[in-house]
């Protein structure tokens, strides 16, 4: 594609500035995961500080020397920054390193890219990338900015800058056009679920946190999973069988970051729908993270941001192996599962955590002893078509003496078709 950048082996200088101005300041450890899980090779890592970004470098005139100095030492290809950038300043740094300069959300992009595995996927990539870059479109069009008149420079009346930015509205508005219907293929096949009424559970969590390993855990699948950033993007969904509940669905999504740029949010809208609609969200975090509780506040800010805040949700802690600690399940005051401790790695804790789930998601099950009469046969056979019967003995009388538990959204439907159950 246009826009797409070489997998690897690129020498990059990193910037990373401490803004006094900003309330929540990116982790330089993290920045530096980015970097690697994107193939780049880190040669040299500046840092400062500043009051306030300035308007035209970003970092200032003595830390654009510095960086310069680094650029040319290393003979660096790349210099990354830290931070979002505006397009004048991208222009403007570039033309001082003489080589190309990748804000924050670029980087994440690039990744993104290069994890795409699926059509969908390289859609919503696509479609971020064409709308991050379409300002930065200038940079490569400043001779054919404006018409000018004379001999060979007359023509047609767009000038090439304007022709690009044509063709890039079309494209956004074709991929647009194919990411809506995928939507409505996923919401279709959740109004097949809800009708169904199986239970949809979705992995969220900060990146890195271990969901694709759980996911594979518990649903003896092959999700690429590896020990980097953004090893999962596109939603993967399983069925997986719970005792005592029945049949629900899984689903592993792609991992939250500290300021997740707003554009990858909208793009994979259709994605992150999987967790909008969930019936409960395991909550996967990284227990050994140096920034544990800061994780968890980036996953619930970007729950927030896709509306997904007041889904109920169960903590997972894991990692576990790392402390070298037992599995164990926390219960609130209400003696409900609030958070489980495991380790996906090794498989320790993974009976707790489905027995945690069951609990979770069987909370409003109903368990009822019934006695139905011969002539009750179409009740009985709703039953078992619904799978709710766990037990059935017969009376001498011909009577059936069932023990049934199903979800109480079952049980009050089928209540209502009582009538035409029985002749």
């Amino acid at each position: 594609m246009f826009f797409e950048r070489p997998a690897s082996g690129e020498r990059a200088v990193l910037v990373h500035l401490a803004i006094a101005s900003e309330d929540e300041r990116e982790d330089p450890r993290e920045f530096e995961e980015l970097v690697l899980s994107a193939g780049g090779d880190p040669v040299a890592f500046v840092v400062g500080s500043r009051d306030v970004p300035d308007s035209r470098t970003f970092i200032g005139s003595g830390k654009v020397r510095e960086v310069l100095d680094e650029v040319q030492l290393h003979e660096a290809e790349l210099v990354i920054f830290n931070h979002a950038l505006s397009p004048s300043q991208e222009r403007n740094l570039e033309r001082e390193f003489k080589c190309r300069v990748l804000d924050r959300t670029g980087l994440i992009l690039d990744i993104f890219a290069q994890r795409a595995r699926t059509h969908e996927g390289k859609l919503q990539v696509e479609l971020a990338q064409l709308q991050h870059m379409s300002t930065r479109l200038v940079r490569g069009w400043t001779h054919l900015e404006r018409q000018k008149g004379g001999i060979g420079l007359r023509g047609p009346g767009e000038t090439q800058l304007e022709t690009d930015r044509r063709l890039l509205r079309v494209r956004i508005k074709s991929i647009l056009a194919r990411l809506e219907k995928v939507r409505r293929q996923r919401d279709q096949g959740r109004r097949s679920r809800r009708r169904a009424e199986v239970p949809t559970i979705a992995l969220v969590g900060y990146t890195n946190a271990g969901k694709s390993t759980l996911f594979n855990r518990l649903t003896n699948a092959e999700v690429y999973a590896a020990d980097q950033l953004f090893a999962t993007l596109d939603p993967t969904l399983r069925r997986l069988e719970l005792e005592e509940v029945g049949p629900v669905i899984m689903a592993d999504t792609v991992g939250f970051i500290a300021h997740l740029p707003h554009k990858l949010v909208e793009a994979f809208k259709a994605t992150l729908e999987e967790t909008v609609s969930a019936d409960l969200l395991l909550h996967v975090i990284d227990v050994a993270a140096g920034a544990r509780e800061d994780n968890i506040y980036q996953v619930q800010a970007v729950l927030e941001e896709i509306g997904a805040q007041d889904i109920p949700q169960l903590q997972v802690f894991n990692k576990l192996d790392l402390l070298e600690q037992e599995p164990r399940i926390d219960y609130d005051e209400h003696g409900v599962p609030e958070r489980v401790w495991l380790s996906a790695a090794t498989g320790a804790g993974r009976d707790l955590l489905l027995q945690a789930i069951g609990e979770r998601v069987g909370a409003d099950m109903v368990e009822e002893e019934l006695h139905l009469q011969p002539q009750q046969g179409r009740l009985r056979a709703a039953l078992y078509q619904m799978g709710a019967v766990a037990a059935e003995q017969y009376g001498d009388d011909g009577t059936a003496h069932l023990s049934v538990r199903l979800p109480r959204a079952d049980w009050n439907r089928l209540m209502k078709r009582g009538p035409e159950l029985v002749p």
